[in-house]
């Protein structure tokens, strides 16, 4: 009965003693231990396994537990005296209570003395300084009165010596005195209703307007103006070296007479850009029989090449503003997987940059009305190209059966894909607007031009057909007698059509992709080879 009623009492004091995770952390935090018993995980039974392992260590159980009784002792006593020590507590708290309140109360009144005795000392502070404060006003406005007066006697001396130098065009003087009398002449602006400041500053104004037009007309006397407008394309480069010779003189002679900021180089070489592209529309206008290509392209390379060393020497600071799916890799032929920059580098597509150069176009821009002759150039040359083409392949006749070329792509395909990549580049460098839509259409023109004349009009012709061979009957099933009967080496002919047509189907698609990306984004919508790759695939 002894040990059933200990044991009763042992599981409700565990279950009085048991704690939440949150507290035992808490506890723990506060009164760390490394005692087992003062573990939330603590196991009777491990711990009397821990204490007597063996057999023979059960000999010392009386010691054990006479330790464990000593030590249940002192914590009793220890409960015992702070369970006592509570008593008192609440008792102590009021009192306590009763103090802070009454102290609280004693300094609540000194500070009410201490506020009343500061707005005391305040009155008497502005009593003793309100005549201090009348004599520091008096002396504020005299001090802006000998201010003001010493800015007039400045301003009227400045003025002076202001229109002096003008009249003796002491320029060099004149820049630091003009600036001084302007930051003067800003401090008298509220007192612009008394007529005698009101005339200083008309003065100043004036001088300010007679410098501005006896400088101008020193300048234009200075710099000569012969030769600045050369007549015809073939002398264009004497424009560029005459403006080089001119900016090089300013800058030595004149340049350290204005602020950096001001850019005059650039506004001078600027200037004589719009002045030659105005100058050089209308000499082509009077003359458009006589411009030749060569020539044409010669004008538009020099002119490229001055506005690429614009860009180099300035920053355009004072210019206004101005205005698919993937497809499988195809033949190394294909020049449009070329990178421009070299022949063995393959093209990755990406987006057109915007130029860097800003100021391209700025003289450039007049020769476009006049891409018609290169354009009309490309068309004769292409015609001339495809008329090769095809005598070339009447005096070597079709590729043979059991050589290199049997079957294979014909290689005229490749030459008139590079030479369209060439134009297509040269092009866009002279201009990316309605001549590369000119240029497009050329390119349609031939596309077909080369279906027709290269591939379909060399198919070999069948022996029960009096007409020439077409794909689309290559594809009829045909019985007996009617079933078109081919050599050899006329198979090897169809088969390198068909693979020609494969490749320029391919590299067309390319192409389109090519031309839209060199074309100003508002005509792409205008770039269309649709109808020749329908061609070719047909």
């Amino acid at each position: 009965m002894m040990e059933e009623e200990e044991f009763e009492f042992a599981e409700d004091l565990e279950a009085i003693l048991h704690l939440t995770p949150e507290v035992q952390l808490a506890i723990e935090q506060v009164f760390p231990s490394q005692d087992p018993l003062d573990r939330a995980d603590f196991n009777a039974v491990e711990y009397i396994n821990t204490l007597f392992p063996t057999e023979q260590s059960l000999a010392n159980i009386d010691d054990v537990v006479n330790k464990f009784r000593l030590k249940i002792r002192r914590l009793d006593d220890n409960i015992r005296t702070v369970v006592r020590g509570q008593t008192n507590v609440g008792q102590d708290g009021r009192q306590a209570l009763e103090e802070a309140q009454i102290a609280i109360q004693q300094l609540f009144g000194k500070i009410k003395d201490i506020k009343d005795k500061a707005e005391k000392s305040e009155q008497m502070v502005k009593e003793i300084t309100r005549d201090i404060k009348q004599l520091d006003h008096a002396k504020r406005h005299l001090t802006t009165s000998i201010t003001t007066l010493n800015h007039l006697h400045m301003l009227a001396g400045g003025v002076d010596s202001l229109e002096a130098m003008t009249r003796k065009r002491q320029y060099g003087e004149v820049a630091n005195l003009l600036q001084g009398v302007v930051n003067v002449l800003e401090h008298f602006h509220k007192y612009m209703g008394i007529p005698q400041i009101r005339q200083l500053s008309e003065r100043v104004k004036a001088a300010q307007s007679e410098l501005g037009t006896q400088i101008l007309a020193d300048f234009e006397e200075a710099f000569p103006s012969q030769g600045s407008k050369v007549a015809w394309l073939d002398k264009i480069d004497r424009r560029y070296a005459w403006i080089k010779r001119q900016l090089v003189d300013y800058e030595e002679k004149y340049g350290r007479m204005f602020p950096e900021e001001w850019c005059m180089t650039e506004r001078i070489a600027v200037e004589f850009c719009h002045i030659t592209r105005v100058e050089l529309a209308k000499v082509m206008r009077t003359r458009a029989k006589e411009i030749e290509v060569k020539l044409l392209l010669f004008a538009i390379q020099r002119t490229t090449n001055f506005e690429g060393l614009m860009a180099k020497r300035f920053t355009g600071c004072t210019l206004t503003d101005t205005p698919g799916r993937p497809e499988s890799p195809l033949d190394p032929t294909n020049p449009f997987l070329e990178d421009e920059a070299g022949e063995d580098e393959r093209l990755v597509p990406r987006k057109p940059k915007a130029p860097d150069n800003p100021f391209h176009g700025i003289v450039s821009k007049c020769f476009e009305p006049h891409l018609y002759v290169y354009i009309e150039s490309q068309d004769k040359n292409l015609g001339e190209l495809i008329d090769r083409f095809v005598a070339d392949f009447r005096a070597q006749g079709p590729p043979k059966a059991g050589t290199e070329e049997g079957g294979a792509v014909l290689p005229s395909c490749a030459d008139l894909f590079v030479y369209y990549k060439k134009c297509m580049v040269q092009c866009s460098q002279l201009s990316t607007g309605e001549p590369m839509i000119a240029l497009t259409t050329v390119f349609q023109k031939f596309l077909r031009e080369y279906a027709w004349k290269i591939l379909s009009g060399n198919l070999p012709k069948s022996s029960s057909s009096t007409g020439g061979l077409t794909i689309s009957s290559l594809l009829k099933e045909k019985e007996g007698s009617e079933a078109a009967k081919f050599t050899v080496d006329e198979l090897c002919l169809i088969c390198s059509i068909l693979s020609t047509a494969e490749y320029c189907l391919a590299t067309t698609q390319q192409l389109e992709e090519k031309l839209k990306e060199k074309v100003d984004k508002v005509l792409v919508e205008r770039i269309n080879l649709t109808g020749e790759m329908d061609t070719f695939s047909t």
